[in-house]
């Protein structure tokens, strides 16, 4: 591939050495830039050279320290799927209320083994409600109450000498209507027009509806509005003011390609890609997990690798298991599409199995899943930011003698606490009365019995660290959401605040308020007992290679019904993990360590395993790693 004219004069003024390093990153992946745009649009060629300009001016931007970065990681392929990978992900204004702020915060970070912090959507968002800061009105700017670009960029380099990546969410489905694309296409910009989906009349929305879920049927019902200065139909999957963007358009492709160098060179080490499953339109189906979505996200990841190498991709897409391994690339897109994605099925799982006391249902369900490729892992977790949604597959149920309707609505009645002997205290969010559908909000500690009305704080501790266990012993990044580290039970006063007061998801969206300005928790504290035992669990995990995301799960069958084991083989030796879900005492033979190839040794808890009859006895709601 021959530089493109207007790349080679911007390069023109670099040292050799550097324009050397550009035109051998472009000859290694131009090949995967040019078969993404190939599939999606019908001038590719000029598409591609274009975002080769693109990367070219982001190559010559990037700051020394940041090229330095690129050539470590290019070394270093693997920095993310190390054990000692493990995250934290907060809203900066309810953790530390701005940008430098964090900075002096971080201690409370570094004692809990934070290495990969996620700083939820800091862009500039439209005034109001703004979904959480997920309605961007600026992508080049950040919230003028949370800092400047400066502040930004000052943060990821205080972040990267501590061995923290820096991780900033990128909306890419959508963009605020305040946004200056959308103000202009209401102003009458034809080619601003054409950067959303825009229709004259309801004909080929009511076409689209016909096969369309609905994100939030409580307070946004439909996929599309009727704005009044345009006097035409938006398409808006999530709200009326978040219009989503046209990506057969081969400039929003641009534009965003050259956003994602911008946030990298400002230190962004990866970039969470939200809402990425809705990107592509298809009539007749449920516009989401589109095959070009894959094409998209090559596309932009491609010209990355030319110009920010150190830069990685994460994919929101909280999808079906059947759905989630393309994100992380198969076939065609094998290792050119995202690095990482989220296990939305872990999560959830963990907190079936808590409820149901049995393992039965995830074990069929994880089991079945395919590895990852070997250049990508998940972002595992307990919690979120978001509600959770109840995503038990239908096969998967019926192949377990249930109904996943049922099992759902279950999970719902717990959380909620309205099944008797529930220890949860979570609230009911979205709920759809023409699908039964219930999603969940709360806190870890309110959903495990540590709520406001503490249902039962002694088993609720033991839950939270087995939980934190199970998702820090599966691969790739556990991320911890804040609040969860020190058993917060969540905003009692959620609803007070301006914007909030119709989503009850800012229960579990708590300000950190239980430790001091320097990050630390009140000793001998509730807190603190939580802490202690998250920040163990990420230790325990940076020490033990057979936890890298190279190392394969396996979920073990034949076990009793209260247990969920697993095995992580590895050249450096095999851990098992068992996790006993239940109340009560369940057994384990030890014979099946043995033939696993494990001589006990339990270093999470530092459990002495002793036989009886042959069996092992896991106590209630116990998490042990035998190594």
């Amino acid at each position: 591939m021959a530089l493109p004219e207007t790349a080679r004069r911007i390069l023109a003024d670099l040292p050799d050495h550097r324009r050397a390093t550009f035109e051998l990153r472009l000859e290694r992946w131009w090949p995967d830039l040019h078969d993404a745009v190939t599939t999606l649009y019908s001038d590719p060629d000029d598409v591609a050279a274009a975002l080769v300009t693109v990367a070219a001016r982001g190559f010559v931007q990037r700051p020394d320290d940041l090229h330095r970065l690129d050539d470590r990681r290019l070394l270093q392929p693997d920095w993310f799927q190390r054990p000692d990978m493990f995250g934290y992900a907060c809203y900066v204004d309810r953790y530390a209320e701005t940008l430098k702020g964090m900075g002096d915060r971080l201690g409370h970070l570094t004692d809990l083994g934070v290495t990969y912090l996620h700083l939820m959507p800091l862009l500039k968002p439209r005034p109001g409600d703004n979904d959480g800061g997920y309605a961007v009105m600026d992508y080049r700017s950040v919230r003028p109450d949370l800092g400047t670009n400066d502040d930004l960029r000052d943060l990821a380099t205080t972040l990267r000498g501590k061995g923290i990546s820096l991780v900033v969410d990128l909306v890419l489905n959508h963009v605020a209507r305040e946004h200056d694309w959308a103000v202009k296409a209401r102003a009458g910009d034809a080619s601003y027009r054409d950067w959303f989906h825009i229709y004259p009349d309801r004909a080929t929305p009511d076409a689209f509806e016909a096969t369309l879920p609905e994100v939030f049927p409580d307070f946004a019902p439909g996929n599309f509005t009727f704005d009044d200065e345009l006097g035409q139909w938006v398409w808006t999957t999530f709200n009326e003011w978040q219009w989503d963007l046209n990506w057969s358009n081969p400039a929003v492709l641009l534009e965003f390609a050259d956003v994602v160098i911008h946030l990298a060179n400002l230190g962004v080490e990866v970039l969470r890609l939200d809402a990425i499953a809705f990107l592509w339109k298809r009539l007749g189906t449920n516009c989401q997990n589109q095959p070009e979505v894959h094409a998209i996200t090559q596309a932009l990841r491609a010209t990355a690798r030319i110009a920010a190498p150190a830069t990685l991709f994460k994919a929101e897409a909280i999808v079906g298991p059947r759905d989630l391994l393309p994100y992380l690339g198969l076939g065609r897109h094998t290792g050119k599409v995202s690095d990482i994605a989220y296990h939305n099925s872990l999560m959830v799982h963990v907190w079936s199995m808590l409820a149901s006391g049995s393992a039965d249902l995830a074990r069929h369900a994880l089991g079945s899943l395919p590895p990852t490729p070997p250049s990508g892992t998940w972002v595992t977790y307990v919690r979120c930011h978001d509600d959770i949604g109840w995503a038990i597959d239908d096969g998967d149920a019926a192949g377990r003698g249930i109904t996943g309707a049922g099992h759902r609505h279950f999970l719902a009645d717990w959380y909620s606490g309205e099944f008797e002997g529930s220890w949860a205290e979570g609230v009911v969010f979205q709920h759809n009365p023409a699908t039964g559908d219930r999603r969940i909000s709360g806190t870890a500690a309110g959903l495990t019995g540590l709520g406001p009305s503490r249902k039962d704080p002694d088993g609720a501790f033991a839950r939270i660290f087995l939980a934190h266990a199970i998702v820090a012993a599966w691969g790739g990044i556990p991320v911890v959401w804040s609040g969860d580290e020190i058993g917060s039970p969540g905003d009692v006063d959620w609803a007070s605040e301006p914007g909030h007061e119709d989503d009850n998801r800012w229960i579990h969206r708590p300000r950190v308020t239980d430790t001091d300005r320097a990050g630390r928790v009140e000793e001998g504290s509730d807190a603190q007992r939580v802490f202690d035992g998250i920040a163990r669990i990420a230790a325990v995990r940076a020490g033990l290679p057979m936890l890298h995301a190279e190392a394969p799960v396996e979920v073990l069958s034949d076990v009793d019904d209260g247990v969920l084991a697993i095995a992580r083989r590895h050249p450096s030796g095999t851990l098992v993990g068992l996790f006993n879900v239940t109340c009560e005492h369940r057994p384990f033979p030890g014979a099946r360590l043995r033939e696993l190839g494990v001589a006990p040794r339990e270093v999470l808890s530092q459990h002495e395993l002793v036989e009886s009859d042959g069996l092992l006895w896991i106590p209630p709601y116990a998490a042990w790693w035998i190594v």
